[in-house]
């Protein structure tokens, strides 16, 4: 059964990316160990809270993950996709993993729009045809929560959103994704992304 490291660095919704991953048919870990991260078949990046405080936590394995990300796909969620980019303008600036060419910026809210984006929204596909969005509509709605975006490339963009701004939502460079939402809380439009995901590893 495929192995799906789900990394332990202090933040993120860990078990319900873990129940997630279960229900899409694969084995789960949550690890911050090497040797685990090492013998993955597929990496998962997830996170929750402010970009600098996760890329100190994620500071003693970096090495790592960059490592393992050469070898195996690679999925950041949420902050964990904002911190594969360059840089975070998120309470200073802040130097990402640098993954996949891109800034995280910050919402200005516009009359009626509200800070952090919370709720479900619409994906629209700039990459349709690539495997992880196999399955899934144009327009699908999926959960977000945050107050940050990724302005990114649009070689990099697999997905766009629209929230004040049209933004990245999901980004790809070769075997390494991001998505800004949240497919664990996303009903079966998010589960069948975890199963297209594990069918890349």
């Amino acid at each position: 059964m495929t192995k799906i490291v789900i990394i332990d660095y202090g933040l993120g919704n860990l078990r319900s990316v873990f129940r997630g991953i279960e229900k899409a048919g694969a084995r789960p870990i949550i690890t911050h160990h090497p040797e685990e991260i090492q013998s993955a078949d597929g990496i998962i990046l997830p996170g929750v809270g402010a970009f600098s405080e996760g890329m100190g936590r994620l500071s003693p394995i970096r090495q790592y993950l960059l490592s393992a990300a050469e070898e195996v796909p690679l999925l950041g969620i949420c902050l964990g996709m904002q911190m594969l980019m360059d840089e975070s303008e998120e309470h200073g600036n802040h130097q990402g993993l640098a993954l996949i060419p891109g800034h995280v910026r910050k919402f200005h809210p516009e009359p009626g729009m509200k800070v952090p984006q919370m709720g479900w929204n619409t994906i629209h596909h700039a990459m349709p045809h690539d495997p992880l969005l196999s399955g899934i509509d144009e327009g699908s709605y999926l959960y977000f929560v945050h107050s940050y975006y990724v302005d990114c490339p649009a070689e990099y963009r697999l997905c766009e959103t629209i929230y004040g701004v049209s933004y990245s939502s999901a980004v790809k460079r070769d075997q390494i994704y991001g998505v800004q939402f949240h497919p664990e809380k996303s009903g079966a439009t998010g589960l069948l992304l975890l199963k297209n995901f594990i069918g890349l590893c």
